[in-house]
């Protein structure tokens, strides 16, 4: 059998690697049946980064070096990847789907006319066919979506739904060349950027995290400032959504992210099964609610029923 590529899209911020793209790797690794795993990098020249993901044990690391990375747009990011991707013809492309891989993505998914499976929750493959595990929209059922006429098979998968694991391979560095080709001449067909912050939830160590019970416009803005003081971000259920204040990316559970954080607070928040899937990484667990029967209490390391708004205000005042 004719050995096939797997890659997986490595995400940095010019100092580290994102944790979800070294995650995609040891899954890759994982799943490949006479595949190579090939680790594709848009970055600018490191060598620091170039050994934290050869520590990870993909068979080929891809490098695309360029101090304009640092500055770089999504549109920009996917047009790169669209030149070797497109010259090598890889079978799959994983892509986490932290903010910027759910807007590189699709980018590069118009550029190669190929299809696209967003926030998946699994990824196998059947034969040379990848198989893209993700929820309905309800929840209720797990999908399994194949694109089996086209290639790259891509599909972007969600923070923290793997682990990543160190692993000893002999792994071969590769500098490939491309031109960078500001937004201004990257081909008009790449779809406009909706999502322009590169702060992803799923990579934050504190989550202040607001549900039904805690919506009123008073308490988001002290969450707000309680997680500005906490060093870290506002997560939501579900149900705030359909707020202007929130949007999808900062949903969690099963339709939304996968959440690992040091410490989560929860407010106003009932803990329904596809919320609980999304938090059960989290070290630390601490929930505020006036039922005393919430799901959510039991699932926690520390509990109080009582108000969230009061509760918050007090702590609040200890946090300095």
């Amino acid at each position: 059998m004719t050995q096939t590529e797997i890659w997986v899209y490595v995400q940095t911020n010019q100092t580290s690697v994102e944790p979800t793209s070294l995650q995609l790797i040891t899954k890759a690794k994982e799943i490949a049946v006479n595949q190579r795993v090939v680790a594709v990098m848009p970055t600018v020249v490191s060598e620091k980064l170039i050994n934290e993901v050869q520590e990870y044990g993909p068979d080929k690391i891809i490098t695309l070096e360029d101090d304009r990375f640092k500055t770089a747009t999504d549109t920009e990011i996917a047009d790169v990847l669209y030149q070797v991707v497109s010259t090598r013809k890889p079978n799959s492309l994983l892509i986490p789907a932290t903010v910027i891989g759910r807007s590189v993505a699709p980018r590069l998914q118009a550029m190669l006319q190929t299809g696209l499976t967003a926030d998946c929750l699994d990824v196998y493959f059947d034969g040379d066919t990848l198989v893209q595990v993700k929820p309905t929209y309800g929840d209720d059922i797990m999908c399994e979506i194949t694109c089996p006429d086209h290639q790259p098979q891509m599909a972007t998968v969600r923070p923290n739904v793997f682990k990543a694991v160190k692993q000893n391979n002999d792994t071969t560095i590769e500098k490939a060349d491309f031109e960078f080709h500001p937004e201004t001449q990257v081909k008009a067909s790449t779809p406009q950027s909706i999502i322009s912050s590169a702060a992803n939830i799923g990579d934050a160590n504190v989550v202040v995290a607001l549900g039904r019970g805690a919506s009123s416009p008073a308490i988001i803005e002290k969450a707000r400032k309680l997680a500005a003081k906490l060093g870290g971000m506002v997560g939501v259920s579900r149900p705030l959504t359909d707020s202007d204040e929130f949007g999808h990316e900062s949903q969690i559970g099963q339709s939304g992210q996968s959440i690992a954080p040091d410490l989560l607070i929860n407010f106003g928040i009932s803990g329904a099964v596809q919320y609980l899937v999304g938090i059960e990484n989290a070290k630390t667990i601490v929930s505020v609610n006036t039922d005393p029967d919430a799901p959510i209490l039991a699932a926690s390391d520390y509990a109080f029923v009582g108000d969230a708004n009061d509760f918050m205000d007090n702590l609040l005042e200890q946090v300095r």
